[in-house]
């Protein structure tokens, strides 16, 4: 019997009624089946005395004990969904054993084998298929994982966090342990198991700290990870420089398999890779594929802060990791090539891609209201709609007031899973800025229009620049107006010209007074600018349509334009 597919809502969101303290793992990896033994420390969040529901799928439960003590058939029950136990005290030790088959998992979710290699993908509601567990990202635990398999074919045993001890047992078989100190969620758990090349190197952390870096491949691409160890050295020193993360535990691994259904994943410590995201050799890659591997080994080390340390409340969530961290590593690229040619790549994505699906059927909000199934919620909007939203907000506040509002984001959240809201509720706390009409960039799905027009007036030597959005009619109905940062200029015959809006005292403006950034919060507004020489042609939306100064140039004398805003 299958189950019909459910309608999550966000309005529906509570918190979980129980928190677990502590996961103790172990893995035994056996040649018909895997034995997962999990002890859990749980606490009661709140009064009531509501069962324990856990999530589960396709486990064998073999053992269940609460207290130490054996369950009986009769105070719990086991569904295709999950586990329930009907009554339990307000702090407690849960022990189970389950069995799984990894070699049978086709649907690489949880922990499959593929071609001898052990590997897990636990976002974003894998872990459920590896043990009975609060599959749900706010629920954080600190987690130590014990691995043990022969000793041939899987000589090579990682986990999260910093291995504390290993062995080998008369058996021919051996074990490692890791312990992550970091509470993080179940999607963010990684195993890995197999015969894997290890390329290492170090990094000295601005604090002084020696992290080591391996990256694991099979043994013919070990000559294909020297591009992925220095875009990896790279991304750990600007994060350092432009947002003070340092990174954290002794060790930093990056895995590359051929078997992966995403791209890569941010695992705490231990990410696991597509191949075609790490590899990389000038004989046989295009400079394209140097820029991809760059930018994707950069964005999952940003999650180490911007998605890990501090992750999201629920899958309605998704852009406050995705969206912040595209952000980053679309900067951080910037800053190691061509800023100018980052910029137009990524808007001729947006153009290209992410306005059709604006357009479309399947379009919907950064910020989601529902969903059915949260997998079909990876796409453009989450990930690069979401970063031009995080990037309006730089606008809006410049670099230095944004680099104090993720300050105060991460030291006040740090440990937390949390929302799109306190994200935004930092900047606003930092900037003194009303950020309410904002927030319908988050909210509202569709790609706006903005009409321009202008007049000047020789006499008085003003000119006015009027703006106006709206959002296409198929998409119109209840849309409220979007807060537009458009940055700005004036040029005339000899270049760049002051911008003097009316109103504004002379002694407050800067000496270089040629760019600025207008705020566009109504269906419609005229801007003034005052002591014009000459009939200006108006440069906006600087740094969307081209990179640099000048931006986009409408060269029209008089004209009425209108251009799309992502």
């Amino acid at each position: 019997m299958t189950t019909q597919p459910k309608t999550v809502y966000l309005k529906d969101y509570r918190p979980p009624a129980f928190r677990i303290l502590t996961t103790d793992l172990q893995f035994k990896l056996e040649r018909e089946f895997t034995e997962v033994s999990a002890v859990l420390q749980l606490e009661r969040q709140g009064p009531g005395n509501a069962p324990l529901r856990l999530d589960g799928q396709d486990l064998q439960l073999r053992e269940l004990r609460l207290d130490g003590r054996p369950l009986r058939e009769e105070e719990y029950q086991v569904d295709v969904e999950g586990l329930t136990i009907f009554t339990v005290p307000d702090r407690f030790e849960l022990s189970s054993v389950v069995h799984i088959e990894p070699h049978k998992n086709t649907a690489l979710e949880g922990l499959y084998q593929s071609r001898g290699l052990y590997c897990t993908q636990c976002e974003a509601e894998g872990f459920r298929k590896i043990t009975f567990y609060l599959d749900r990202p706010d629920v954080l635990s600190v987690f130590t994982t014990t691995l043990i398999a022969p000793q041939e074919g899987y000589p090579v045993l990682l986990a999260n966090g910093n291995r504390v001890s290993a062995g080998t047992s008369t058996d021919g078989t051996h074990y490692a342990v890791w312990h992550d100190p970091f509470p993080k969620p179940a999607y963010l758990f990684a195993v890995v198991a197999g015969d894997l090349a290890c390329v290492e190197d170090h990094f000295v952390t601005a604090s002084g700290r020696d992290v080591t870096l391996q990256i694991y491949v099979e043994e013919k691409d070990r000559d294909k990870c020297d591009h992925a160890m220095a875009s990896l050295k790279n991304a750990m020193k600007w994060d350092e420089e432009i947002y003070g993360r340092e990174y954290d535990l002794d060790i930093y691994m990056i895995v590359a398999v051929d078997d992966f259904n995403m791209g890569a994943m941010e695992n705490k410590g231990l990410n696991i890779f597509n191949t075609s995201c790490v590899l990389a050799n000038p004989c046989t890659t295009t400079d394209t594929g140097f820029q991809r591997v760059e930018g994707v080994v950069a964005h999952e080390y940003f999650h180490n802060w911007s998605g890990n340390r501090v992750t999201c409340r629920d899958w309605f969530q998704l852009s406050l990791k995705e969206g912040f961290t595209v952000f980053r590593d679309a900067e951080f690229s910037a800053d190691m090539g061509s800023r100018t040619v980052k910029r137009v790549e990524d808007v001729q994505l947006l153009r290209t891609l992410q306005f059709a699906e604006d357009a479309g059927p399947m379009a919907h909000p950064v910020q989601p209201p529902s969903f059915i199934e949260i997998s079909n919620f990876y796409t453009l909007t989450i990930y690069e709609k979401g970063a031009e939203v995080v990037r309006m907000i730089h606008t809006l506040l410049g670099p230095e007031l944004f680099r104090r509002g993720t300050d105060l984001y991460f030291e006040r959240h740090d440990g937390q899973a949390v929302t799109i809201e306190d994200f935004v509720g930092a900047m606003v706390d930092v900037s003194g800025r009303d950020f309410r009409q904002f927030m319908n960039w988050y909210r509202q799905a569709g790609t706006p229009v903005l009409k321009v027009s202008d007049f000047y007036d020789p006499e008085q030597r003003e000119y006015h620049l009027t703006l106006a959005q709206s959002t296409p009619e198929a998409k119109a109905e209840g849309k409220q107006p979007l807060h537009i940062p458009v940055a700005m200029g004036l040029l005339g015959e000899a270049g760049a010209l002051k911008v003097n809006l009316a109103g504004e005292e002379i002694a407050d403006l800067p000496a270089d007074n040629t760019h600025k950034v207008l705020e566009l919060v109504g269906p419609e507004q005229t801007f003034v600018f005052t002591d014009v020489p000459e009939r200006p042609v108006p440069s906006l939306l600087r740094n969307f349509f081209r990179a640099g100064e000048t931006g986009l140039r409408l060269r029209n004398r008089g004209f009425a334009a209108h251009h799309d805003l992502g």
